[in-house]
């Protein structure tokens, strides 16, 4: 009988090195994440966990190293890779002198995406009526929080890059997020969540990794029992017995 094949990845990093100046922002990252997968990139201020994220997305070039999105170079097929991949950042990089409405066509517009989901993804933040036609100069901060999601779930990206998508966010946002991500994830999206939260995150990932340094420097899988997890503090990749 034939041997199955693995899935494939979705993202993949071997030796990842990248620089700021002399900096390192990350120091040989391995890692892979399957298609589908949502993994927890935990670790304290400073580790890494938003170069990671900005490396996938291919706003950091690599100085040496690997670095695979979707079979495809960040860097040779960036137009390419950034219209099937979504990052959610600190900022909310909107236009100011564009409405929240028109922010979002924008964003579906210029990644190819289908326009029919814009009306939904703006009611699924509620902004809908007057907010919609609002300036994003006129946003508080949460609301301009919300558009940024909203642009993400219109978009609706094969791969979710998310650094500390919890932040800002009022409760009820907090509990629409966490739906949405289960939602992408039960449609094999796959997404990246960095979080200092990880309690918030644990339930909606397959496995934690722990980035130190600017390393994987451990990794450990969710939702199965302590007795049948192997975590590993020397390399990428954990065993399961």
């Amino acid at each position: 009988m034939a041997s199955v094949a693995p899935p494939p990845s979705a993202v993949s990093l071997r030796g990842a090195v990248a620089l700021s100046g002399r900096f390192p922002l990350l120091a040989g990252v391995d890692l892979e994440v399957a298609v589908g997968e949502t993994v927890l990139v935990e670790g304290p201020n400073g580790a890494g966990k938003t170069s990671l994220l900005r490396v996938c997305a291919g706003l950091i070039p690599l100085s040496s190293g690997r670095l695979s999105v979707l079979g495809l170079d960040p860097v040779r097929r960036r137009t390419a890779v950034r219209r099937r991949v979504g990052l959610l950042s600190h900022a909310s990089h909107l236009y100011d002198d564009l409405t929240v409405e028109e922010n979002v066509r924008f964003a579906v517009r210029a990644s190819g995406g289908e326009v029919v989901r814009i009306a939904p993804a703006c009611a699924r933040w509620g902004l809908t009526g007057r907010l919609a036609r609002t300036s994003a100069s006129k946003l508080s901060a949460g609301q301009r929080r919300r558009v940024a999601l909203a642009v993400l779930t219109a978009r609706w990206p094969e791969v979710w890059l998310l650094d500390e998508p919890h932040a800002g966010l009022d409760a009820s946002a907090r509990m629409l997020l966490d739906e949405a991500i289960a939602e992408a994830s039960a449609s094999q999206v796959t997404i990246l969540i960095a979080s200092h939260e990880s309690g918030t995150v644990e339930g909606l990932a397959d496995r934690a990794v722990t980035v130190t340094g600017g390393r994987i420097s451990a990794e450990r899988l969710l939702g199965v029992p302590p007795t049948a997890e192997a975590t590993t503090t020397t390399g990428a990749v954990a065993h399961v017995a």
